[in-house]
């Protein structure tokens, strides 16, 4: 299954309460439990923005649980593919 980076331009989202995140992470699974083919993985939350990963069948899933979440999708980007510092290793060797 494909998977996507979503930023989400959220005015002020660091300074967000831990209930304000988990009112948000709890309307985002309420929304998921009635939707195949999409799964939330994680997010991250950085000054105005929280970038989220998912995976999901396309983009047009991922747009369907923003309007039913109630939450921007601002850009949607399939990753392509993941590097970490192991790569380094891998480099050494080819």
């Amino acid at each position: 299954m494909p998977r996507f980076l979503i930023r989400r331009d959220i005015p002020n989202a660091a300074a967000m309460s831990d209930n304000d995140l988990v009112g948000a992470s709890t309307q985002s699974c309420s929304v998921l439990r009635k939707m195949d083919g999409i799964h939330w993985i994680q997010s991250y939350v950085a000054g105005d923005h929280i970038f989220c990963v998912y995976d999901a069948k396309n983009e047009a899933l991922i747009r369907e649980h923003a309007e039913a979440a109630g939450f921007p999708a601002n850009e949607i980007t399939e990753i392509s593919r993941v590097i970490d510092p192991t790569w380094e290793n891998v480099a050494a060797h080819t």
